[in-house]
Protein backbone atom coordinates (compact mmCIF):
# COMPACT_ATOMS: atom_id res chain seq x y z
CA UNK A 1 0.00 0.00 0.00
CA UNK A 2 1.42 3.35 -1.04
CA UNK A 3 0.92 6.16 1.48
CA UNK A 4 1.29 9.04 -0.92
CA UNK A 5 4.03 10.90 -2.64
CA UNK A 6 6.11 13.44 -0.76
CA UNK A 7 7.68 16.11 -2.94
CA UNK A 8 11.39 16.49 -2.46
CA UNK A 9 13.73 19.18 -3.63
CA UNK A 10 16.78 17.91 -5.44
CA UNK A 11 19.74 20.03 -4.61
CA UNK A 12 23.15 19.85 -6.19
CA UNK A 13 25.54 21.68 -3.91
CA UNK A 14 28.26 22.13 -6.49
CA UNK A 15 30.85 24.63 -5.31
CA UNK A 16 30.79 27.80 -7.40
CA UNK A 17 27.25 27.36 -8.73
CA UNK A 18 24.67 30.03 -8.02
CA UNK A 19 21.15 28.80 -7.24
CA UNK A 20 17.67 29.90 -8.21
CA UNK A 21 15.37 28.95 -5.33
CA UNK A 22 11.59 29.06 -5.07
CA UNK A 23 9.53 28.01 -2.10
CA UNK A 24 5.82 28.44 -1.50
CA UNK A 25 3.42 29.01 1.37
CA UNK A 26 1.25 26.14 2.51
CA UNK A 27 -1.56 25.48 0.02
CA UNK A 28 -0.25 28.51 -1.89
CA UNK A 29 -2.05 30.73 0.62
CA UNK A 30 -1.15 34.43 0.27
CA UNK A 31 0.60 34.60 3.64
CA UNK A 32 2.95 37.43 2.59
CA UNK A 33 0.30 40.11 2.13
CA UNK A 34 1.08 41.77 5.47
CA UNK A 35 4.14 43.92 6.05
CA UNK A 36 4.95 42.12 9.31
CA UNK A 37 5.29 38.76 7.54
CA UNK A 38 7.48 40.25 4.81
CA UNK A 39 9.69 41.78 7.50
CA UNK A 40 9.95 38.40 9.23
CA UNK A 41 11.13 36.93 5.92
CA UNK A 42 13.74 39.64 5.48
CA UNK A 43 14.96 39.09 9.04
CA UNK A 44 15.11 35.35 8.37
CA UNK A 45 17.16 35.88 5.21
CA UNK A 46 19.59 38.10 7.12
CA UNK A 47 19.84 35.58 9.95
CA UNK A 48 20.44 32.76 7.50
CA UNK A 49 23.19 34.79 5.79
CA UNK A 50 24.96 35.09 9.15
CA UNK A 51 24.65 31.39 9.99
CA UNK A 52 25.20 29.98 6.49
CA UNK A 53 27.08 32.63 4.50
CA UNK A 54 25.91 33.29 0.96
CA UNK A 55 25.85 36.14 -1.54
CA UNK A 56 22.29 37.20 -2.29
CA UNK A 57 22.04 38.50 -5.84
CA UNK A 58 18.29 38.86 -6.32
CA UNK A 59 15.15 38.27 -4.29
CA UNK A 60 11.42 38.87 -4.29
CA UNK A 61 8.72 38.19 -1.75
CA UNK A 62 5.45 37.49 -3.53
CA UNK A 63 2.11 37.06 -1.74
CA UNK A 64 2.38 33.25 -1.70
CA UNK A 65 5.98 32.39 -2.59
CA UNK A 66 9.61 33.51 -2.47
CA UNK A 67 12.29 33.62 -5.19
CA UNK A 68 16.00 33.93 -4.42
CA UNK A 69 19.12 33.96 -6.56
CA UNK A 70 22.13 33.30 -4.38
CA UNK A 71 25.65 31.92 -4.27
CA UNK A 72 26.55 29.87 -1.19
CA UNK A 73 30.02 30.40 0.19
CA UNK A 74 32.39 27.44 0.52
CA UNK A 75 30.95 24.35 2.20
CA UNK A 76 27.52 25.90 2.80
CA UNK A 77 24.64 23.66 1.80
CA UNK A 78 21.40 24.92 0.28
CA UNK A 79 19.41 22.78 2.72
CA UNK A 80 21.01 24.62 5.66
CA UNK A 81 20.22 28.00 4.14
CA UNK A 82 16.58 27.08 3.51
CA UNK A 83 16.06 25.44 6.89
CA UNK A 84 17.28 28.47 8.82
CA UNK A 85 15.12 30.84 6.74
CA UNK A 86 11.95 28.82 6.66
CA UNK A 87 11.97 27.61 10.26
CA UNK A 88 12.38 31.14 11.60
CA UNK A 89 9.42 32.52 9.63
CA UNK A 90 7.24 29.51 10.30
CA UNK A 91 7.70 29.65 14.07
CA UNK A 92 6.97 33.38 14.23
CA UNK A 93 3.94 33.18 11.95
CA UNK A 94 2.34 30.22 13.73
CA UNK A 95 2.93 31.82 17.16
CA UNK A 96 1.47 35.14 15.94
CA UNK A 97 -1.56 33.38 14.46
CA UNK A 98 -2.19 31.38 17.65
CA UNK A 99 -2.23 34.60 19.64
CA UNK A 100 -3.93 37.05 17.27
CA UNK A 101 -5.96 35.04 14.74
CA UNK A 102 -6.64 31.55 16.13
CA UNK A 103 -9.60 31.04 13.77
CA UNK A 104 -7.16 31.14 10.85
CA UNK A 105 -5.18 28.15 12.21
CA UNK A 106 -7.58 25.73 10.51
CA UNK A 107 -6.31 27.00 7.15
CA UNK A 108 -2.78 26.01 8.18
CA UNK A 109 -3.71 22.56 9.48
CA UNK A 110 -1.82 19.71 7.85
CA UNK A 111 -3.18 16.20 8.36
CA UNK A 112 -0.27 13.93 7.53
CA UNK A 113 -0.61 10.38 6.17
CA UNK A 114 0.57 8.97 9.52
CA UNK A 115 -2.28 10.77 11.30
CA UNK A 116 -0.13 13.50 12.81
CA UNK A 117 -1.66 16.98 12.85
CA UNK A 118 0.41 20.13 12.68
CA UNK A 119 0.21 23.70 11.47
CA UNK A 120 2.28 24.62 8.46
CA UNK A 121 3.42 27.90 7.03
CA UNK A 122 5.38 26.41 4.11
CA UNK A 123 4.35 23.93 1.44
CA UNK A 124 5.67 20.41 2.00
CA UNK A 125 8.91 19.57 0.29
CA UNK A 126 11.88 21.79 -0.21
CA UNK A 127 10.67 23.86 -3.11
CA UNK A 128 12.49 24.36 -6.39
CA UNK A 129 16.28 24.59 -6.72
CA UNK A 130 18.09 25.11 -10.00
CA UNK A 131 21.84 25.45 -10.31
CA UNK A 132 22.84 28.42 -12.47
CA UNK A 133 26.04 27.65 -14.30
CA UNK A 134 26.15 30.27 -17.03
CA UNK A 135 26.03 34.03 -17.07
CA UNK A 136 23.04 33.81 -19.39
CA UNK A 137 21.12 31.60 -16.89
CA UNK A 138 22.00 33.95 -14.06
CA UNK A 139 20.82 37.09 -15.89
CA UNK A 140 17.63 35.36 -17.05
CA UNK A 141 16.71 34.31 -13.50
CA UNK A 142 17.48 37.73 -12.01
CA UNK A 143 15.18 39.31 -14.63
CA UNK A 144 12.53 36.68 -13.90
CA UNK A 145 12.71 37.35 -10.14
CA UNK A 146 12.41 41.11 -10.59
CA UNK A 147 9.64 40.94 -13.19
CA UNK A 148 7.50 38.52 -11.17
CA UNK A 149 5.37 41.28 -9.50
CA UNK A 150 4.92 42.98 -12.90
CA UNK A 151 3.88 39.75 -14.58
CA UNK A 152 1.33 39.20 -11.82
CA UNK A 153 0.08 42.81 -12.27
CA UNK A 154 0.89 43.76 -8.69
CA UNK A 155 2.85 46.77 -9.96
CA UNK A 156 3.58 48.37 -13.33
CA UNK A 157 7.35 48.65 -12.80
CA UNK A 158 9.50 46.11 -10.97
CA UNK A 159 11.34 48.85 -9.04
CA UNK A 160 8.13 49.89 -7.28
CA UNK A 161 7.52 46.51 -5.62
CA UNK A 162 8.79 47.08 -2.06
CA UNK A 163 9.67 43.43 -1.35
CA UNK A 164 12.29 42.93 -4.02
CA UNK A 165 15.87 43.74 -4.95
CA UNK A 166 14.73 45.29 -8.28
CA UNK A 167 15.07 48.86 -6.99
CA UNK A 168 18.62 48.16 -5.81
CA UNK A 169 19.51 46.79 -9.24
CA UNK A 170 17.91 49.79 -10.95
CA UNK A 171 19.77 52.27 -8.72
CA UNK A 172 23.04 50.37 -8.72
CA UNK A 173 23.03 50.24 -4.92
CA UNK A 174 23.89 47.46 -2.53
CA UNK A 175 21.30 48.06 0.17
CA UNK A 176 19.92 44.55 -0.19
CA UNK A 177 17.54 43.82 2.68
CA UNK A 178 18.64 46.79 4.78
CA UNK A 179 16.26 49.67 4.13
CA UNK A 180 12.92 48.10 3.42
CA UNK A 181 9.54 49.72 4.02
Amino acid sequence: MQLGHRKTRKSFDKEGDAHFLTFSCYRRLPLFTKERTCRWMIEAINLSKQRNPFDLWAWVIMPEHIHLVLLPQSNVRIASILTSMKLSVSKRAIAWTEEHAPDFLDQLLDLQPNGKRSHRFWQRGGGYDRNLRTTRDLHEKIRYVHQNPVKRRLVEKAETWPWSSAKDWENGTDSVLKNRP
